[in-house]
């Protein structure tokens, strides 16, 4: 009977250990990347839309490159060229993962083909931006680009994005359940081995008049070592997990949709200068997506600043105060490492002084100055409003970091939970049982 408890705790334990590397190869190498890689498209796509913009803003007139604002020229092209790039890499890592899961697949198949028509409109008008007299052309090029991008590729790359980390949860949720049943087998298995090793003992001193066998004994605490180490594997690798999933992922998620809104927020600026006809509806989208970074109610633009400003006073003195919602909430609360905080109040506060920007921005375009609005929106001088959202985007990538990293090291921790504390379960049992074995072998040949 002890011999076929710890065959059952050991078979138990290899089970464990495989699940367990199985599931974290799953989480490093499929769910958590292909995840990364839809938000990754997200951003790129509207960072992409927005280098357009640029460009269009930055060139001067059209066809003879009078007045161009050549820094932010430049830069709106080597930007654009590397967003395009990462587009491709995304949809070709969202695509070979997708395989076999047929509503997916759909979605990277339509996702690819919209994208072939946007960068072919997109093409076009920054064709026709280097033909004289090409600028009208070229926006209303940009205007059919934008609404596709709008209505087909940010709701697509959305979806896969939901998608892939449903997936991941759905992977966690089952790696958790199936270590409670593990758990609680382990503790019935080992309970039941241990008792039947003192009964073993005893049985051993009333039928052959001995006090202790010191083979059973040192089988004993074999056995008693095993299952403490299972023990400890299991309710390591459930923590890990855990902080894998919610405690750092989550936030990755969030921050990382946090970003794409915030792209898309810089680009409705861009839009908004490069389109006159559309200015209201881009001003409305801004603020949408402002209210979706830190939502205030009932806030509109002239009212912002004052509101955001009054409730991150009320959140600092204290972080239950709930005057304010959106994806910034939803991070702050889910601070769980340490210095996490710290850059997270860092990124809101980065993103108060973009918001001021914005309505600098707009003051200077209601008096008539386009040209200092447009240096102020795309220019790269450290008191533009485009070096400010690149300070607000750093700060944002310092908290996905800190998440990021805790992220990987749950992984590797958990890996070396099974990397160390199976071989150490496995080798007791079996010195274990070998005991058993050695120190019952004298009894046994009384019997002769």
């Amino acid at each position: 009977m002890c011999l076929l408890l710890g065959a059952a705790l050991l078979a138990l334990l290899a089970v464990t250990a495989t699940g367990l590397s199985t599931t974290w190869d799953a989480i490093q190498h499929r769910d958590a990347p292909r995840t990364v890689a839809a938000t990754q498209l997200n951003l790129a796509l509207n960072d992409m839309d927005a280098q357009t913009a640029n460009i269009l803003l930055s060139s001067g007139d059209s066809g003879t490159g009078k007045g161009r604002l050549d820094e932010s020229y430049t830069n709106a092209n080597r930007i654009y060229k590397e967003a395009q790039g990462t587009i491709s890499s995304s949809l070709r890592t969202l695509g070979a993962a997708s395989e076999g899961d047929q509503a997916t697949e759909r979605t990277v198949v339509a996702l690819t083909d919209d994208f072939a028509q946007y960068q072919e409109l997109v093409g076009r008008a920054l064709e026709n931006d280097e033909h004289s007299g090409g600028k009208d052309p070229a926006r209303a090029d940009y205007r059919r680009a934008t609404d596709l991008l709008s209505a087909h590729l940010l709701p697509q790359a959305r979806t896969l994005v939901d998608a892939n980390n449903a997936v991941y949860e759905s992977e966690y949720e089952s790696a958790r359940s199936d270590l409670t049943t593990q758990l609680v087998a382990e503790a019935v298995l080992g309970i039941l081995l241990l008792a039947a090793l003192v009964v073993l003992q005893l049985h051993l001193a009333r039928r052959f008049g001995r006090i202790l066998n010191p083979a059973v004994l040192a089988a004993t605490l074999c056995a008693l070592v095993a299952v403490a180490c299972g023990g400890q594997l299991l309710s390591t690798s459930g923590d890990q997990l855990t902080i894998a999933r919610h405690d750092s992922f989550d936030s990755v998620v969030a921050l990382s949709r946090s970003k794409a809104i915030g792209y898309d927020a810089n680009a409705d600026e861009s839009r908004f200068l490069l389109d006159e006809t559309r200015r209201d509806a881009y001003e409305k989208s801004f603020l949408d997506k402002s209210q979706q970074l830190y939502g205030i109610a009932g806030a509109s633009l002239s009212t912002y600043d004052t509101r955001l400003t009054d409730t991150w006073a009320a959140y600092q003195h204290d972080h239950a105060d709930e005057q304010f919602s959106g994806e910034y909430r939803r991070e702050l609360d889910n601070i769980t490492f340490p210095g996490e905080r710290e850059a997270a109040e860092k990124t809101v506060e980065a993103y108060a002084v973009y918001q001021k920007d914005d309505r600098t921005f707009r003051q200077l375009i209601a008096e008539g100055r386009l040209q200092e609005a447009t240096v102020f929106c795309i220019g790269w001088a450290s008191d533009t409003s485009n070096a400010h959202f690149g300070q607000w985007m750093k700060a944002l990538d310092q908290v996905t970091a800190i998440n990021a990293a805790h992220h990987d090291r749950a992984i590797a921790t958990g890996r070396d939970a099974i990397g160390v504390q199976t071989p150490i379960a496995a080798g007791a049992l079996l010195l274990a049982g070998l005991l058993l074995v050695l120190g019952l072998r004298p009894r046994l040949a009384e019997f002769r």
